[in-house]
């Protein structure tokens, strides 16, 4: 069956979600569906954030209405609303399905009419943290709405906390014509890497310990870094880290291949994509059992290392840097062929089926309060 689909997003960017949302849109395409991606335009920041951000050290907060995204290299056609107001029947078509992908939309998507289609709530974090309302994004997850996620740990999560137990499971893959490398050996200086972010979830605390330990018994170990912003003086990256800022996308393939081992110290995560991607260019990945770590890293591609444990990762990087370059070589294959043995095409089938799914629960009546 041909369907009309239409995504709804928050104000779009290049952060990892909003990229597998385009990849999965494309991919649709390709199956002969009809997608449109709907998003409003970005609110401008009021002189009390402006100052305060500048006070903060971070600088201006950029005022474009629109930021740099994916949907600006792929074919997927995306609308953005002149306002940053929530989305609402008259800014999208009549559809098959309609799908929120941010607690947000969520929101806005359970207030549209029936006639927008059936209504898709595609999870990919379970956004309780303490910088958000937390209360109001736990309701959206009670919405009546049928639920898609990217990891079993949300699938079993929405069962056992919220109750639902009919939730389809769609993994991401990755985009292997941008994140690749040809067979390689390891590195003449062993080098460990890894995405820098503030967010406490994200551990890169976890990762810097882990690092600084390993680099006690390993001198020459260095660290390869990117992020979207600067080092904070208080998470401050190892002396002597390479670190790339908002490197340009086709360049960061280049910064997963400059590494032996990749690190991974999320305390939660909804899937992981550095994972794939530093796996799919030939880089082991040493991760905590978070997102999709459990499922991706246990085919043997890395080390899953215990939560909370920065010594167990050091361990780790100390295992992997030292291995025989054959040895090394055969880890590396692993992650490689992890990465790479599911694609978005069998994505897009998974969707497909989901959102049959969806559509049939919608005729029975079942996603209601």
């Amino acid at each position: 069956m041909i369907m009309k689909i239409t995504f709804v997003l928050p104000p779009v960017n290049n952060r990892g979600g909003i990229r597998s949302t385009g990849m999965l849109a494309l991919h649709l395409m390709k199956q002969g569906h009809e997608v449109l991606a709907v998003c409003p335009s970005r609110s401008s920041p009021d002189i009390r954030r402006q100052i305060t951000s500048f006070v903060k050290g971070q600088g201006l907060i950029n005022t474009e209405t629109r930021h740099p995204s994916i949907f600006d290299e792929i074919e997927v056609p995306l609308k953005v609303t002149q306002t940053s107001r929530p989305i609402t029947d008259s800014d999208i078509p009549d559809a098959d399905i309609v799908v929120a992908t941010w607690w947000e939309t969520a929101e806005w998507v359970n207030n549209l009419s029936s006639a927008k289609g059936a209504k898709v709530y595609f999870i990919r974090h379970h956004e309780v943290h303490d910088y958000l309302p937390v209360e109001r994004v736990k309701a959206t997850y009670k919405l009546p709405l049928h639920k898609v996620t990217i990891s079993r740990w949300l699938v079993e999560l929405m069962k056992t906390e919220y109750g639902d137990r009919n939730v389809s499971l769609v993994p991401n893959s990755i985009n292997c014509d941008k994140y690749y490398s040809s067979p390689r050996n390891k590195q003449l200086t062993p080098t460990v890497g890894m995405m820098y972010s503030k967010q406490h979830w994200k551990g890169c605390d976890l990762s810097i310990e882990a690092f600084n330990l390993a680099k006690k018994e390993i001198d020459t170990l260095i660290m390869v870094a990117f992020g979207s912003e600067e080092p904070l003086s208080s998470l401050p990256l190892p002396t002597g880290t390479k670190y790339f800022k908002n490197p340009p996308q086709e360049k960061i393939k280049d910064i997963y291949a400059q590494c032996d081992v990749w690190l991974f110290g999320s305390r939660v995560e909804g899937f992981g994509r550095p994972i794939l991607e530093a796996m799919a260019c030939r880089t082991p990945v040493i991760g905590t059992p978070a997102g999709a770590a459990p499922d991706l890293i246990i085919q043997g591609g890395g080390r899953l290392v215990q939560h909370e444990n920065a010594r167990d990762m050091a361990k780790a990087i100390i295992e992997i840097t030292q291995l025989s370059n054959e040895q090394w070589r055969e880890i590396s294959d692993i992650a490689y062929n992890t990465a790479t043995s599911y694609t978005w095409d069998d994505a897009a089938k998974l969707c497909e089926q989901a959102f049959d799914w969806a559509i049939e629960r919608t005729k029975n009546g079942e996603l209601v309060f």
